[in-house]
């Protein structure tokens, strides 16, 4: 996360009315989680007539929502530690392999043995403190796995693949809090970066094995963009499925100059799709993850704004990719484009 990702997202809730929502702290720990996996592009691109190639397209209307659902664990789950078996919401069967601890008055780092079978691996966590809490980094054979190499304490349940060598019997996971660097925070744009002081916590950490489900799971419908985004005007949406499409074509011409893509997944394995783009061929600098939207929160907006050529009509190609294992758990994708 940036400096710039977290003022921008605490200044915006600092304008807007505070509603009666439960869920509003995770929901502003999620925004800045996808925000600090976002970027902004300038580049050549737009939005006000769209073809899609090989997937839906549907104008920008608004419409009923529809349910979603996230990858946690069910109430399986122990608050003291960690559950030898659950089933996931899709009902994907999971295993624990082996279970370790992180105390703050002990070691800040512990490494354990993990058989491996052939059968994908999660790492879970689970701890007494807060999102400002120590983190363990995550590595396997001492390499920080990649896309998402740390667990957040949470109050849910929270899962994180282990990606192993191919061919591996048995690989040492370790969790480690010191290779965390600490982050700083901005109070105005040209104010100095303060550094930001992580609270110790106890961790519960354990390794797990899942067995994918015999038939491919049918995620749920994904609920639609809002009709206004980022000041902005919802013109049109592409929708697909992971991993039958795994890719898409928009043409576009903007009179403004501005567009916003905004990306929403569903599926237990949602959180871990990743778009690249390609505006006029060339490819954008930075990958984007895929936001959920649960049933009564607001909508997790993260969209990137695209300064274009006015009047100039080009094409916006995206390619997805996934991380760790997703067998008979397809995902859901939607891709928004908004007009300002």
């Amino acid at each position: 996360m940036t400096v710039q990702d977290l003022r921008d997202v605490l200044r915006e809730r600092a304008e807007s009315p505070s509603p009666a929502n439960p869920y509003r702290h995770d929901e502003v720990r999620s925004r800045i989680r996808r925000t600090s996996l976002r970027r902004r592009v300038t580049a050549g691109a737009g939005a006000v007539a769209v073809i899609a190639a090989g997937i839906y397209l549907i104008p920008g209307t608004a419409a009923a929502p529809d349910r979603d659902t996230t990858a946690t664990a069910t109430a399986a789950a122990q608050p003291a530690g960690l559950p030898e078996r659950f089933t996931s919401a899709d009902g994907t069967e999971y295993r624990r392999l082996a279970i370790t601890t992180l105390e703050v008055k002990g070691k800040k780092k512990t490494s354990i043995n993990v058989p491996v079978s052939g059968k994908p691996l999660e790492v879970s966590g689970r701890c007494d403190g807060g999102p400002r809490s120590d983190s363990p980094a995550v590595l396997v054979n001492g390499r920080p796995i990649g896309g998402a190499d740390s667990l957040r304490c949470s109050k849910e349940m929270p899962l994180v693949p282990l990606i192993v060598p191919r061919g591996a019997t048995e690989v040492t996971v370790t969790f480690d809090t010191t290779r965390l660097r600490p982050g700083c925070v901005r109070r105005t744009k040209d104010s100095p970066c303060l550094p930001v002081e992580a609270r110790p916590a106890n961790w519960s950490l354990a390794v797990y094995e899942w067995t994918p489900p015999a038939r491919p799971v049918e995620p749920p419908q994904i609920k639609p963009f809002p009709d206004r985004a980022a000041g902005m005007k919802r013109a049109y949406t592409v929708r697909g499925m992971w991993p039958q499409d795994p890719s898409f074509t928009l043409t576009a011409t903007s009179e403004s100059g501005k567009i916003g893509i905004d990306q929403l997944c569903a599926g237990d394995l949602a959180s871990r799709m990743w778009f690249q783009f390609r505006i006029d061929g060339k490819l954008s600098p930075s990958s984007s993850n895929c936001g959920v939207w649960r049933e009564g929160r607001s909508y997790p907006m993260a969209v990137a704004e695209i300064t274009v050529p006015k009047g100039k009509r080009v094409t916006i190609s995206g390619k997805m990719s996934f991380l760790g294992e997703y067998t008979n758990r397809p995902v859901r994708w939607s891709v928004g484009v908004f007009v300002k």
